[in-house]
């Protein structure tokens, strides 16, 4: 078992998730991971607001996965097919993680799963599957090596709602702390320390560390259960500051989720917030077709106006300046507006989206429950000679379909790619922007997994 240890700041989130709530923009981020053997790459999308890895498997209602579907992939998707790796075998009914076990006509029956997500009519079903996820050594000592994880996930046989448009070709990675998650997995397999941070960049690049558990001069509050459950990750606000004014009564619960694309907040909060924000911008209000925010503005020749600041505080005194609170609205010539991007979330609990988290390193401490953050531009971390500067063969990564990121009024966004961990070479793509997956072993230089991804930007009606 590991042990902990003070030094890990290496650098390095219930089944349910927001995917779009019932809107757009979206934005997501993507990476390749490698499972099976021999190992088959899939370009699977990051959410910390669910548990369930899943992945296209033995479709009967999957999206499209050949790359004459979309305009800029230059190779087809994946499909998992269990009988096609030596290491794949099915979770029985009477595994502990089979949460429908009682469905089933026998205990040796594959396990069935079903997760209904937020979205409307959005879910995937099939049976659950262990196999192996191959992670590489991000350490410069040890940059050949690489390790073998098992891990159990979604036979995705069947989609719906936003997974058959598109939101999530290739499948889903769940951070959430529920047993079945990636990272817990790999926290109780004694790989890490139960702890990850996501960290995004404002160029929409990042990093992902498995075993990261923070530097000692990040800020942090702690996680709150729910009915007396840690089901996903929610943090307690103490009150909201736009500028400097920190206003009355605006203290709300709210989820961390970074499979949100915005954020949301309780609607008498909202209401206060946007007011305030409303006062102290100094630009005309204005309306953009297609965009869901009641909060937007006109830029003028001179460009964007100075943006008042966005505090939250929290009840351990601890703040968090955001960072990139508005929305811009590109036309042909350029930014024509802005918007406050945060909406009402209709219920008594907010969700602090991923447009929040920009510019952090965002540590969820699932062992010492409670999520960090502090400032950082994803390169500067700690113990740097363990971290992953390219992807682990080298490759440079493939994009994401550009149907998938074209957004109204605005230009357009770069597809997102990804590197891929060791088995399969990419073509050479245009590469703005990446994101590394990285694995943080507390005892040596070892399973430091190395991916790219990147953000994509596209609209979507579900």
């Amino acid at each position: 078992m590991l042990k902990k240890k003070t030094w890990l700041r290496v650098h390095q989130m219930k089944v349910s998730v927001c995917v779009n709530c019932n809107f757009w923009p979206i934005r997501l981020h993507y990476m390749y991971i490698d499972i099976g053997t021999p190992s088959v790459s899939f370009l699977i999308a990051l959410d910390a607001g669910s548990d369930l890895l899943w992945v296209p498997c033995e479709c009967v209602q999957c999206a499209p996965l050949s790359a004459s579907y979309y305009s800029s992939l230059d190779k087809d998707l994946n499909e998992y097919n269990p009988s096609g790796s030596s290491t794949s075998k099915f979770l029985s009914c009477s595994h502990q993680l089979c949460e429908l076990g009682s469905n089933c006509k026998t205990p040796k029956q594959p396990c069935p799963y079903t997760v209904n997500y937020v979205s409307d009519d959005t879910s995937t079903s099939g049976v659950l599957v262990e196999d192996i996820l191959h992670l590489a050594s991000g350490s410069r000592m040890a940059a050949n090596s690489s390790a073998r994880a098992p891990v159990i996930f979604g036979c995705g046989s069947k989609q719906t709602g936003g997974y058959l448009n598109g939101v999530a070709p290739d499948g889903l990675l769940g951070l959430g702390p529920g047993e079945i998650s990636v990272p817990s997995r790999l926290a109780k397999a004694g790989l890490v320390q139960n702890s990850f941070s996501l960290c995004f960049k404002e160029d929409d690049s990042g990093r992902i560390f498995f075993g990261d558990q923070g530097p000692a001069s990040q800020q942090k509050t702690s996680f709150l259960p729910s009915d007396g459950q840690f089901v996903t990750y929610v943090v307690g606000v103490e009150s909201c500051c736009v500028g400097s004014s920190c206003i009355e009564q605006t203290n709300f619960k709210a989820i961390v989720d970074s499979g949100t694309s915005f954020t949301f907040l309780p609607d008498q909060i909202y209401d206060r917030v946007v007011k305030e924000f409303d006062r102290e911008v100094n630009a005309s209000k204005a309306s953009f077709e297609g965009y869901p925010w009641q909060y937007c503005y006109k830029s003028s020749s001179e460009g964007l106006p100075k943006i008042p600041s966005f505090t939250l505080k929290f009840m351990t005194n601890s703040t968090f300046i955001v960072q990139d609170p508005v929305f811009v609205i590109y036309g042909s010539q350029g930014a024509v507006g802005f918007c406050l991007a945060v909406e009402p979330s209709g219920i008594d609990i907010g969700t602090i989206g991923q447009n929040f988290m920009t510019g952090y390193r965002m540590v969820f401490d699932r062992e010492n429950l409670n999520l960090g953050w502090s400032l950082s531009d994803c390169q500067d971390l700690t113990d740097s000679n363990r971290l992953p500067m390219t992807p682990a063969n080298g490759s440079s990564p493939n994009s994401l379909p550009t149907e998938l990121q074209n957004s109204p009024n605005s230009s357009g966004v770069t597809p997102a790619v990804a590197g891929r961990t060791p088995s399969k070479s990419a073509a050479p793509t245009n590469r703005r922007i990446s994101f590394k997956l990285c694995l943080t072993n507390l005892l040596f230089p070892l399973l430091l997994v190395s991916s790219n991804f990147r953000q994509s930007l596209y609209s979507l009606t579900l």
